[in-house]
């Protein structure tokens, strides 16, 4: 176990409902190869020190968990004498700190924080034996953190390579009201398909979540050119060149200037304000135009792009008036002002949506949180539809 950092082993990124397929389009474009996609992550085989690279790089993951053992136990008691087996003093520092988390599903278990310290208690034990001395432990993740999946008698134990999540990406210092978080942003801009070379318009801005995920993807920005701590440097064995080497590669790809616009505009200065902000400590502050007006007065630059709302959805039942105009100013000023464009709104709300008014041509599925949620794409035609689909077969 003390040569995980050069030794493949299974290697699960998860991720959360419905963004793994995005996920697995970002894992490949870095060049590796998924043995396994399922609903919530995607599965590799990797050497810790490629998870780091995967840390640093990938907007749609939540965490990279490397694999150190598969094994059975019906009970906690069982699961104790299974893991104090292992070589934890090859890993976890005894004079360091850890943390355990975990997923289980075991009838013997009524709550996860009793699974958690079980495992707490085989570390600490096996590390007293050998050093006589133990590793401090807690709930904070900016250390070591130690991760179990039991689900009835089948467990696996894994270093969760992370810590704090990979779907938070470092820059929203100040979050505004109800903001889309990173990866699920991230995972919704790859599913409109945008080129990254052509416009890219967020009225309602919120938080501006969208539009700087938009100027990162842009111009290359990996997430971890904002972060500077992760688990895995908090396992024996670290070599913090790789780290450093992975970042300086991050930095020399970096894209400085865009020849397109990406606009983000809100009625709201405080939230006009925050975005920048936000942006600011993204470093795509300059790569963006913020407006201050009514999303119906945002510019729409000629050429061609994408549209993208995330607009208020409200609760699921009870269905507000004033949302419901909102909804339809939305789908009249896709129609009058986005010709040439590609519409998007993003919403948990199929009353709402249907108020609209344009006809989707495709229905994207998404959760937000645990609400269902739908990105709507609209081809917002320059001319006639059917003037556009005669050009198409002239060409």
């Amino acid at each position: 176990m003390n040569q995980v950092f050069n030794t493949p082993a299974k290697v699960i990124i998860t991720c959360n409902k419905r963004l793994s397929i995005y996920l697995q389009q970002e894992v490949q474009e870095l060049g590796f190869k998924p043995t396994r996609v399922f609903s919530t992550g995607v599965e590799l085989k990797l050497t810790l020190n490629e998870c780091i690279r995967l840390n640093l790089n990938l907007r749609c993951a939540s965490q990279v968990l490397y694999s150190l053992h598969e094994f059975t136990a019906e009970n906690p008691t069982e699961l104790h004498q299974k893991l104090v087996l292992l070589p934890w003093e090859t890993l976890i520092d005894f004079s360091g700190y850890f943390s355990v988390t975990s997923n289980v599903d075991n009838p013997t278990i009524t709550t996860p924080l009793f699974a958690n310290l079980r495992v707490k208690d085989a570390i600490v034990d096996r590390i007293k034996e050998i050093h006589k001395i133990r590793p401090d432990s807690g709930s904070d993740y900016s250390k070591a953190v130690v991760h179990l999946y039991w689900k009835d008698n089948n467990a696996e134990i894994f270093i969760d390579t992370s810590g704090e999540t990979l779907a938070k990406h470092s820059y929203r210092k100040i979050p505004g009201k109800a903001p889309m978080l990173e990866a699920l942003a991230a995972g919704t801009i790859y599913a409109t398909g945008w080129d990254q070379k052509s416009n890219f318009i967020n009225p309602m801005c919120g938080s501006g979540t969208l539009a700087i995920e938009a100027a990162m993807i842009a111009t290359k920005r990996a997430p971890g050119l904002l972060r500077m701590n992760y688990s895995f440097m908090h396992i024996l064995g670290y070599d913090e060149e790789v780290f450093f080497a992975e970042r300086r590669a991050l930095k020399d790809q970096v894209i400085k200037h865009i020849d397109f616009k990406i606009i983000a505009s809100d009625i709201s200065e405080d939230a006009v304000d925050i975005s920048e902000k936000n942006a600011r400590t993204a470093g795509v502050d300059t790569l963006i135009d913020f407006v201050v007006c009514d999303f119906a007065d945002t510019e729409i630059p000629e050429g061609t792009g994408v549209v993208m709302f995330n607009p208020e959805y409200g609760e699921r039942l009870g269905v507000h008036s004033k949302l419901e105009a909102t909804y339809k100013r939305l789908g009249d000023f896709m129609k009058q002002s986005c010709k040439g464009y590609k519409g998007f709104i993003f919403t948990g709300n199929p009353d709402l949506a249907k108020k609209i008014g344009l006809r989707a041509s495709n229905r994207i599925e998404f959760y937000n949180g645990k609400l269902d949620c739908r990105l709507l794409s609209y081809e917002l035609y320059d001319g006639s539809k059917r003037e556009k689909l005669a050009e198409e077969v002239i060409d």
